[in-house]
């Protein structure tokens, strides 16, 4: 069950979230917000994963 929700929760952010990889955005130079969305989008791939 948990893990079916950070499945469907990864395809949604893939197709609503902007894509920071595609801006070339450098994690040294990134903003708060841009930090915040790459670790709110790792942190739900990585559940989906388990």
């Amino acid at each position: 069950m948990k893990k079916n929700f950070f499945q469907i929760l990864a395809k949604l952010n893939r197709s609503l979230l902007p894509s920071l990889s595609r801006r070339r955005v450098d994690l040294a130079k990134a903003t708060n917000t841009q930090k915040l969305l790459i670790a709110y989008r790792y942190y739900v791939t990585i559940r989906a994963i388990e």
